[in-house]
């Protein structure tokens, strides 16, 4: 049953359903679509998953954690010192 009011959002004078929304913009809260959406979605542009660790979702979580982080003026990592060579085996005796 619809409630008393306009829509709240801009340029929308439906009536009422909820949350101040019209059937078609709750609808669309409900999705996240909206401005304040429902949950606080994942940080990274054009995310609009829900957070899961801070403020990234999971899968931009993961992909922050593979990826080393950058550091200016750090020098590199020494190379590997070559592996000794392997000793001679001994002459068998007949």
């Amino acid at each position: 049953m619809p409630k008393e009011g306009n829509c709240k959002a801009s340029d929308c004078d439906r009536q009422v359903v909820g949350k101040g929304y019209c059937r078609k913009h709750y609808r669309l809260w409900k999705a996240g679509e909206m401005p304040k959406p429902r949950y606080k979605t994942c940080t990274a542009e054009k995310c609009r998953k829900p957070r899961a660790h801070g403020s990234l979702c999971e899968e931009h979580f993961n992909a922050q954690r593979r990826t080393p982080p950058a550091t200016a003026g750090s020098p590199a990592p020494a190379a590997p010192a070559p592996a000794a060579p392997a000793p001679a085996a001994p002459a068998a005796s007949a």
